[in-house]
């Protein structure tokens, strides 16, 4: 499915009536009928944009995904900070998005148009640098790979298990012990000092940490193998990660 611009009035009045509609009475409250009435046009203009509801639906995750992606970015310009202290705002990040707006993260985990594709991607490189800046500084106890599958999945577990849990039973002292477990997991209680690390498994992963999210002097192809590459080199010894 093409991606379309959001910035174009109508098309973003239909995206944003439908979000406010699927926030306030879920999936089901998004009728092409209701969405047209909110966004003061006619259900064929739905139907012109976005095809059918599933387009729709699909439009109002890229949206979601983007307003996403923004307080992401947002929290990599703030300025340098501890990674760990970075690790963790990330995860409340995430978590608080989730849990704050349960309908729209769903409709969002569910989209497969190359658009909401492209934005989830966005999100897991951002998870990734953090990551790789771990690794760097000697505070990972696995593999790269692993504590980013733990960190995500940790992040879902959380949302999905406050929302199915009867509200006057919710207890937000579980999301700081659920953070802490992840942190506990995913790095050591004292870094390694990447300083005395030598060879090429270190090496690699500093060039890897260093490495900027869009160097424009490497095609997208040409990032990946290298990546692919330094990765492979990185794991080479087990001795980072004991």
């Amino acid at each position: 499915m093409a991606t379309h611009d959001i910035t174009d009035s109508p098309r973003r009045r239909i995206v944003e009536a439908a979000v406010e509609l699927l926030e306030n009475g879920g999936p089901d409250a998004v009728s092409t009928r209701a969405v047209a009435a909110a966004a003061g046009t006619q259900p064929p203009a739905i139907y012109r944009l976005f095809g059918d509801k599933e387009g729709l639906l699909e439009a109002v995750a890229e949206h979601g995904y983007a307003q996403f992606l923004e307080r992401k970015r947002a929290q990599l310009d703030s300025g340098p900070q501890d990674a760990l202290e970075d690790l963790r705002r990330g995860w409340d990040m995430v978590v608080e998005f989730g849990i704050s707006r349960p309908e729209l993260f769903a409709v969002m985990n569910r989209a497969t148009s190359r658009g909401a594709d492209m934005a989830h991607r966005a999100g897991l490189e951002i998870l990734h640098g953090r990551v790789r800046r771990l690794a760097a500084e000697g505070w990972l106890r696995v593999d790269e790979e692993l504590a980013a599958q733990i960190i995500q999945a940790t992040g879902q577990g959380t949302v999905t298990t406050w929302h199915s849990t009867p509200a006057e039973r919710r207890d937000p002292a579980l999301l700081t012990v659920l953070r802490e477990a992840m942190v506990s997991a995913v790095t050591r209680a004292e870094p390694t000092i990447p300083a005395t690390e030598s060879g090429p498994a270190a090496a690699a992963r500093a060039l890897r940490a260093a490495l900027p999210d869009d160097a424009d002097v490497l095609s997208d192809a040409e990032q990946y193998l290298l990546r692919e590459w330094l990765t492979r080199l990185a794991a080479d010894s087990g001795a980072p990660y004991a």
